[in-house]
């Protein structure tokens, strides 16, 4: 069959003869592709929206493929694996340019020192026309300069002329993106503050996962080019729909091509990383690999993919679909089985980035940890204190929730406090710890939160166990646990409202905090700022009366240890009620922190573990633009926290007051934290140096500073050198 009795299969009509046919035709193709499913599945990831549209570009058409004095190629004007100020692109002669990314034919490379370092045989365009190279350099230094970014660009040589086709902002790893930012900033061809701005705070992320031991044993079975860093290991599938399905399971998948189109963008991103036998450095799998954050190593060609028998071999070697495979895009290396991994090393970009970051923020970040590697990690990313320390997750360990279990079975007061001696020591220890750990800085303990059932197993086997562990009749534990069930435990006998129902609770928890201070101040360590922080508040009588027992029992402490230390009592904001009488808890509270997780829950009157049902449909049919328990909804939960710090601060002027919900590490959330002027956010460890570049944004964004655009002054002089039109 002839293409021309192949397009009438495929579109139903015969190929238009009119030139004006085809045109509009064309144009027409490419408005209707905006509304395909990969289209909106790119949206999606990039928070996209549908009612933006698209746009068509007509242009004249040249040809790489009249012959030897003729060639095609795409560059960018920087390394955008590693951000160095490198020429970096391939090139095939006598070629069009769909064949540089399909990977019909092994491309060549563009500068003597790349075929060098990369081992090639086949010469450079630097050596085959050399002319051309050093027009193409002059290009790309005026790009850079016009745009002042990385560019990502296209270009044809027809019959010994170049022909720039188009050029856009180059898509990059995250280090790549940092090492280009500062690297610009010192060139002064941008600011410290219009680095930051270019930068997504997300791609911060994709800096802090581990990579590959390298002591590790290690069964290298193929090795190809090395074309998006980073590790990542999981069990091989081979289509992108399998790919989603396994990932929607829970696992942890590896997608393995001959080679990618626009049409595996789901299975891509659903992927830990992906593995192609055939395609360079520019590939399709390679440029979105890169943008996604994904380990991609491409043109792996030892590598035989067998899609019917679902399986790949290499040699001897064969893997089927759900074994394990491992990939590093460091080294291109194509691993059998699973490789350990070590955490990343931060340093040289990253480092001047967050110093940038931490000029221009004035929101505080701290993070969310309870136990010592969490805190050590949160301060090795910087951050300024502890924010939130959840106490509950420190009974959830074997030996300590059996301790845990005796207090909650304790048949009166007495026995209780006999079983909350024992926690006392234990908390004491943890709390100690932490505070050591973070050397002075600003430490926020929550009391016990969680209702006390789920400290309590509900089958009968567990119960045996409990009953025999806590040395109590298992008929006990039966009557116990049956009357802690609650219909709705989350609005039920918990966080403030355990520690009214047993204060003794809230006195043994305040004194692990400040006799850990205690003992950190006589050990020589710098005194902590304890913050004791009480939770789920939603009249001023409640807070009233904990915040006694605390000052009582500091007081107490104080005498004790013969020394005198600082303190604060404030509450955790997570009701609307509470938000609304803020006025009122600040003339007990000194210090809000906005649980926005529960906060969400109520205000919407959602459950956070029930929601992922039925959301991702209201995402679908526009009632919602993101899942709120992600991104802060700040027309309804925002709307109350202003209320709060207004009414708070008209109280208690110049009130302290941060967050510590999840969204404490989302970059719109900080932004909104930001705006209404809370002193900080706090998230988890991982999500600190994410949070700290935000921060700044949200400061320069404050001051009016935008993402940098190019000046429109220097499109003139550009004109000609894109050839005749």
């Amino acid at each position: 069959m002839d293409y021309k009795a192949r397009v009438h299969v495929e579109i139903g009509m015969d190929f238009p003869e009119d030139p004006h046919e085809q045109l509009w035709g064309a144009v027409g193709a490419v408005f209707n592709s905006w509304m395909n499913q990969r289209a909106k599945t790119y949206r999606q990831l990039h928070d996209i929206p549908e009612s933006w549209g698209t746009a068509v570009n007509v242009q004249a058409m040249v040809f790489g493929n009249m012959g030897s004095d003729c060639a095609t190629g795409v560059a960018f004007t920087r390394n955008p694996s590693n951000g160095a100020n490198d020429f970096y692109g391939e090139f095939l002669v006598n070629a069009q340019g769909e064949d540089v990314v399909a990977g019909i034919r092994t491309p060549q490379e563009l500068t003597i020192k790349a075929r060098k370092s990369h081992g090639s045989d086949l010469p450079s365009l630097e050596e085959v026309m050399p002319n051309i190279f050093r027009e193409l350099c002059t290009m790309r230094q005026q790009l850079e300069t016009h745009y002042k970014d990385m560019q990502d660009i296209e270009f044809t040589i027809q019959q010994n002329k170049l022909y720039m086709l188009q050029t856009r902002t180059g898509k990059r790893t995250a280090h790549a993106a940092l090492q280009i930012a500062v690297d610009m900033a010192n060139e002064g061809l941008i600011s410290k503050s219009q680095a930051l701005m270019r930068l997504k705070p997300e791609l911060i992320d994709q800096l802090l996962h581990p990579t590959l031991d390298p002591k590790a044993k290690k069964q290298v079975i193929a090795k190809g080019l090395p074309a998006s860093p980073g590790a990542a290991a999981g069990k091989v599938v081979f289509s992108a729909d399998e790919a989603v399905r396994r990932a929607k399971d829970g696992e942890k998948v590896l997608l393995v091509r001959i080679e990618t189109s626009p049409d595996d963008i789901h299975g891509l991103h659903a992927a830990e990383g992906v593995l192609t036998t055939r395609g360079g450095m520019t590939s399709h799998a390679a440029v979105v690999a890169r943008g996604m954050g994904r380990p991609c190593v491409a043109g792996a060609g030892a590598v035989q993919v067998d899609y019917a028998a679902a399986r790949l071999s290499v040699g001897s070697v064969t893997v089927q679909e759900g074994q394990i495979l491992t990939i590093d895009g460091v080294t291109g290396e194509v691993i059998l089985g699973e490789v350990p991994t070590v955490p990343p090393q931060l340093s040289g970009a990253f480092g001047i980035i967050m110093a940038w970051a931490d000029e221009y923020r004035t929101l505080q970040v701290r993070a969310n940890a309870e136990t010592p590697n969490d805190a050590r990690q949160a301060k090795e990313f910087g951050a300024q204190g502890i924010g939130l320390v959840r106490t509950e997750h420190m009974f959830f360990d074997g030996g300590r929730i059996i301790a845990m279990r005796r207090m909650i079975l304790a048949a009166d007061e007495a026995d209780r406090k006999v079983a909350l001696e024992e926690l006392l020591t234990m908390q004491r220890e943890d709390i100690t710890e932490l505070f050591r750990i973070m050397d002075g800085r600003p430490v926020t303990v929550r009391l016990l939160d969680p209702p006390l059932h789920e400290f309590i197993p509900h089958t009968e086997a567990e119960m045996a166990q409990v009953a025999k562990a806590a040395g109590v009749p298992l008929n006990r534990v039966r009557r116990r646990a049956a009357e802690l069930q609650e219909a709705n435990p989350m609005l039920g006998h918990r966080g403030c409202r355990l520690a009214i129902t047993y204060p003794e609770i809230c006195e043994m928890q305040a004194r692990a905090i400040f006799e850990a201070a205690a003992a950190v101040g006589k050990a020589g360590g710098a005194v902590p700022v304890a913050e004791v922080m009480v939770p789920l508040v939603a009249t001023l009588q409640e807070l009233s009366i904990l915040k006694e027992v605390v000052e009582k029992t500091a007081a107490a402490v104080q005498k004790e240890q013969g020394m005198n230390f600082t303190y604060r009592v404030g509450t955790m904001i997570e009701l609307p009620r509470a938000c609304l009488q803020a006025g009122k808890l600040a003339e007990q509270a000194e210090f809000f922190s906005f649980g926005t997780n529960d906060l969400t829950q109520t205000t919407y009157g959602l459950s956070r573990d029930d929601a992922g049902a039925f959301l991702p449909e209201y995402k679908a049919k526009g009632i919602v633009e993101q899942d709120p328990f992600v991104s802060l909804d700040q027309e309804g939960v925002g709307e109350l926290i202003k209320v709060a710090v207004e009414r708070g601060r008209t109280a208690r002027d110049g009130m302290k007051m941060g967050i510590c919900g999840e969204h404490g590490g989302d970059p719109a959330s900080i932004e909104f934290c930001n705006k209404v002027g809370l002193d900080y956010v706090s998230c988890s460890p991982f999500r600190v140096p994410v949070a700290r570049l935000a921060a700044a944004q949200a400061a320069l964004k404050l001051r009016g500073e935008k993402a940098l655009q190019p000046s429109t002054k220097a499109a003139k002089p550009l004109q000609p050198a894109f050839g005749p039109w």
